[in-house]
């Protein structure tokens, strides 16, 4: 049985590890007078839940740009994966901008919207008011993935776009290509091996490649395939060596555990239940710290003071 993909999650995670490409890929009108001395931060999501309480969207990713001269900007990026018209809601988007900017204490506040897929039926623009006058206007920035061509952004140097070739349009014959071309923007724009092996999984999701398309993808491109494979070799070398290590930490905590209540059973008699869970739930710092004040405790509770 498959596991569901979490587009949200994959974007969210996407979204704060490189906020300024995802601003430029998404919504590149304003990045215009984003510089290196704008920050970019994301905004707490316990602030945001405590504040806005019931209608806090937790896989929302607000952003908070802040200018050197004081000006603060607040950017709402909402993922809808399936473009659902019943899932996404123009008047809910515009419901949270505004608790958003009442929030940040700003008016400049940008909505962008990621859609996998378009649909002709979602709404774009909303106008609240009646025959003579219009109160309300809102509308948003979008980026439709599956309308944006491939071949237009296989070379480019921002690694949001990189990323999501597989997600843009394309004949599904040159999928091994764009696979490719996404793998190629990764070995160049990210240096950070753990990251690599991250977004290396986002690509894989969202090329979904046959078993003959990944033959095809390594007869086409061995060297990359041996690249692929050196990364799942650390990847399983590392999980290995930290269950090894995960193992002797734990062997040698239980060791001490064991030392330890045959000591004070010998010193104090037989220990209570109370006593016996707080030391199954100890920490080996507490054990530590036990088998030492043991040494000059005169009862059991002396045992468990801090500093005895």
């Amino acid at each position: 049985m498959s596991v569901p993909t979490s587009h949200d999650q994959n974007f969210k995670n996407l979204i704060l590890d490189y906020p300024r490409q995802a601003l430029a890929f998404f919504a590149p009108d304003e990045v215009v007078h984003l510089d290196e001395s704008v920050r970019i931060m994301p905004i707490r999501q316990e602030q945001l839940k405590n504040r806005l309480g019931d209608r806090f969207h937790e896989l929302d990713v607000p952003l908070l740009v802040e200018w050197p001269d004081g000006r603060r900007e607040a950017l709402l990026f909402v993922l809808e994966e399936e473009s659902d018209p019943a899932r996404f809601s123009i008047h809910r988007l515009g419901h949270y901008c505004l608790d958003l900017a009442e929030l940040c204490k700003t008016d400049r506040v940008v909505p962008v919207v990621v859609f996998l897929r378009g649909d002709a039926r979602i709404r774009k623009r909303l106008e609240l008011g009646s025959e003579n006058h219009a109160f309300l206007s809102f509308r948003y920035l979008f980026c439709i993935l599956n309308e944006m061509p491939a071949e237009q952004f296989r070379d480019s140097n921002n690694i949001v776009a990189r990323l999501n070739l597989p997600n843009m349009a394309y004949s599904r014959q040159a999928i091994v290509d764009v696979f490719a071309w996404a793998f190629h923007g990764l070995l160049e724009l990210e240096p950070d091996m753990e990251k690599r092996l991250k977004y290396m999984d986002f690509i894989d999701i969202y090329s979904r490649l046959t078993d003959n398309e990944r033959e095809l993808f390594a007869e086409r491109y061995p060297q990359e395939k041996q690249t692929m494979m050196t990364w799942s070799e650390r990847v399983r070398s590392e999980g290995m060596q930290q269950g090894i290590e995960q193992g002797i930490l734990q062997g040698m905590q239980k060791g001490e555990l064991a030392v330890l209540t045959r000591q004070l059973t010998r010193r104090f008699g037989l220990l209570d239940t109370a006593t016996s869970e707080r030391l199954q739930k100890a920490t080996p710092a507490e054990l530590e710290q036990w088998a030492e004040n043991i040494l000059d405790a005169r009862t059991l509770a002396e045992v468990f003071e801090p500093g005895a």
